[in-house]
């Protein structure tokens, strides 16, 4: 199992090769991709930031998480940081169980818990010239301004 935070291009073929067992009966894979629009608003380009040790940490908790809740076997996610354009794999998760619900119940698992626990910041660049960071669970209610960058 691992949560990695890389500032290099997702490569799902490479990826899939790390998970593999006999016992497997299903592998769900998840890919979160730069879409060109938000809420009716044009997007250009996203800036991902995160403080990478403690991402990485409470990445690997919520692997272990779906693993004891659903009995997963294997799972890896991992999530880009820096500039992406419109079509950029930003996120990439592959879940392995012997069964298929199991492996979809965690699949949704580990990308809900990550947008909402894992530091990982989001500025979306619109089209309009704005940014805006958006999303950013963890700075808590009431909080405004830019990212961990400042």
């Amino acid at each position: 199992m691992e949560f990695r935070v890389t500032g290099q291009k997702i490569d799902p073929a490479q990826l899939i090769l790390a998970i593999g067992d006999t016992r497997v009966g299903a592998c769900v894979t998840f890919e979160g991709r730069v879409r060109r629009q938000n809420e009716g608003r044009s997007v250009l380009s996203l800036d991902y930031e995160a403080f990478k040790p403690l991402a990485e940490k409470e990445g690997q908790r919520i692997l272990e998480e779906a693993r004891q809740k659903f009995g997963v076997l294997d799972a890896v996610c991992v999530h880009r940081t820096g500039s992406l354009k419109l079509g950029d794999l930003a996120v990439w998760i592959a879940i392995t169980a012997e069964h298929r619900g199991a492996a979809f119940d965690a699949c949704r698992y580990v990308i809900d818990e990550a947008k909402a626990r894992v530091p990982i910041w989001k500025k979306e660049h619109y089209g309009d010239g704005s940014t805006e960071w958006i999303n950013c669970a963890t700075r808590g209610p009431g909080v405004s301004g830019p990212g961990p960058a400042g």
